[in-house]
């Protein structure tokens, strides 16, 4: 795996996490901004082929 991909999953499963903790605390404002930095991180990953699994928080 090249440093982009790793770098990208690993941005990719922090985001996920603080976006899981700010869900659990009803913090909708900080919700919203992970869920948007996860989106772009998503497709960014995308353009590039690094695959995302099927374990990743979804968008709602």
């Amino acid at each position: 795996m090249d440093a982009f991909t790793a770098g990208i999953l690993q941005r990719i499963k922090n985001t996920e996490s603080d976006l899981h903790r700010a869900r659990e605390a009803g913090d909708v404002f900080t919700a919203d901004v992970e869920q948007a930095e996860l989106d772009d991180l998503r497709r960014l990953a995308a353009e590039h082929g690094v695959h995302v699994g099927s374990g990743s928080v979804q968008t709602v």
